[in-house]
């Protein structure tokens, strides 16, 4: 279950994803080169194209960075705003994938649908906030109405988690297309 964090500072997000990313770009780089240098060493010739060990050495890398970011760095409290964008990306991407069934879902008033939809709102408004872009405000009627007719029907407005069940439950409904 994924939660919005209130009170994630922008300014702070900003400047920790872009270190991480920092970071990991290098370690990359630096992996991506040795691998493929020592490749081309141990199985290239001298003179011929050896354009296949230097690609594969850059796949080992790439491979290798995979695995510490997800092994060693993931769970450092110096990833955590990196961890946090990427889980709430995600979260929303989850929402995304079955937006039809819960548009559906919420012209026929489903609870589930109407919670799905209002905390993909409210996380596309905090990423919004947290990556700095103030030009996309065109949901924000949309998402207005939405609180309004939630309200209406006695739901809470508050949705900053995201249930998994939820998108199982709109994905399953016979009632929805």
């Amino acid at each position: 279950m994924f939660e919005i964090d209130q009170q994630l500072d922008p300014v702070t997000y900003r400047r920790e994803t872009r270190r991480n990313t920092l970071v990991v770009a290098l370690i990359f780089i630096a992996l991506a080169m040795a691998l493929a240098s020592a490749s081309v060493q141990l199985f290239g010739e001298p003179g011929a194209d050896n354009f296949r060990w230097n690609l594969g050495g850059v796949i080992v890398g790439l491979l290798l960075s995979v695995a510490v970011v997800r092994l060693l760095f993931w769970s450092q409290p110096w990833m955590a705003a990196t961890v946090y964008g990427w889980r709430l990306k995600r979260g929303l991407m989850s929402v995304t994938n079955v937006m039809h069934h819960v548009m559906a879902g919420v012209v026929a008033r489903d609870p589930c649908a109407m919670k799905l939809l209002r905390f993909y709102h409210l996380g596309l408004a905090q990423m919004h906030r947290l990556d700095g872009n103030n030009a996309d405000i065109s949901e924000i009627g949309e998402a207005e109405l939405h609180r309004e007719r939630m309200e209406a029907q006695g739901l809470d407005t508050a949705q900053y988690r995201l249930d998994p069940a939820w998108i199982e439950v709109v994905k399953k409904n016979p009632a929805l297309p």
